[in-house]
């Protein structure tokens, strides 16, 4: 027993004194995602991914950026099976997101593309049809959101 908690210890000490952070650690504070400003277009999904993104990257808004974020998002779904009568029962949304990350000091811009594919069930009544959808493109927001935090963590890794 003795033995196993002396071991756990040493490995502790190992793993700290390697300089390895956790992945989905919380962020330093002076952590250069945390200094990424996000513009997206003026739209509905546009707004959603902003969300998503602010929240994913943990977006500081007491400090001055160090770098802006331009993402433009193109939508499109097509029906998924059918009844008898012809319509749709399940749809596909397809989500593809272009962004940029430009320094503010200057410098050359990274970019970089994400594409995430989402369904959602056709309902018979009119707000219930809007609310999928509508959920549809949250999860595809987040699921961005998620990819192009990945990609920047990624190339503001590499010198």
């Amino acid at each position: 027993m003795r033995v196993a908690a002396a071991l756990a210890v040493v490995a502790a000490l190992g793993v700290s004194a390697c300089g390895f952070t956790p992945m989905y650690a919380e962020p330093a504070a002076g952590s250069s995602l945390r200094r990424i400003a996000v513009s997206t277009q003026d739209n509905r999904l546009g707004y959603r991914l902003r969300e998503q993104l602010e929240d994913a990257l943990a977006w500081d808004r007491s400090s001055t950026p160090l770098y802006r974020l331009t993402t433009q998002v193109e939508q499109s779904r097509r029906s998924l099976g059918r009844r008898i009568d012809d319509t749709a029962t399940r749809y596909e949304l397809t989500v593809k997101a272009t962004w940029t990350l430009t320094p503010a000091a200057g410098g050359l811009p990274i970019s970089g593309t994400e594409t995430v594919t989402t369904t959602y069930a056709a309902a018979d009544q009119p707000y219930a049809a809007i609310a999928a959808q509508q959920d549809g493109e949250e999860r595809a927001a987040s699921e961005l959101a998620r990819l192009i935090r990945l990609d920047l963590m990624q190339a503001l890794s590499n010198p």
